[in-house]
């Protein structure tokens, strides 16, 4: 079973809270009180001081759990804009030259926005090419190749890029 980093978060300060109690207990019950010497025991007194310590403690979880949930919302917002989609189609540019030298790359996020790189080889020079993608299209024309790569990004789950 595994968890998000928030609920281990928030399950540590629970855990921390609870010790905090139990110490607090501890100290309040194991100072050698007897009733000759110090008087009887205020319960009223002792709870009081024990829910106020509790109370202290789940203002701080409660900080400190918005302070993850902003952290999350920041995160969040980078892994959306970030490369997560990869589309890889190797092909034979030119009919005298094999090997399937030339490629399309597609680098997209999950919204089909990011770029596409092309290397056309040739027996005497290469070219390369990038064309900008939003929301999978381009302002420039896209070979067949080119929207294969951007199909292949966006398509399925995410594996180890395959070239086709």
């Amino acid at each position: 079973m595994t968890f998000s980093a928030k609920t281990l978060s928030l399950l540590v300060l629970i855990g921390l809270g609870l010790s905090g109690l139990a110490l607090l207990v501890t100290a309040t019950g194991s100072g050698k009180r007897t009733r000759e010497t110090r008087g009887p025991i205020n319960l009223d007194d002792a709870l009081r001081g024990i829910l106020e310590g509790q109370g202290r403690a789940i203002q701080k979880l409660e900080r400190a759990v918005r302070a993850l949930q902003r952290v999350d919302g920041h995160r969040k917002e980078s892994i959306e804009g970030a490369v997560r989609n990869v589309g890889l189609v190797r092909y034979d540019a030119f009919e005298d030259v094999g090997g399937r030298l030339s490629f399309s790359c597609a680098l997209l996020d999950d919204k089909g926005n990011g770029v596409v790189v092309t290397s056309i080889n040739g027996r005497q020079d290469t070219r390369v090419y990038a064309k900008p993608v939003t929301a999978r299209k381009s302002g420039y024309n896209l070979s067949v190749e080119e929207e294969e790569a951007i199909k292949q990004a966006l398509s399925g789950p995410r594996e180890a890029v395959k070239a086709t």
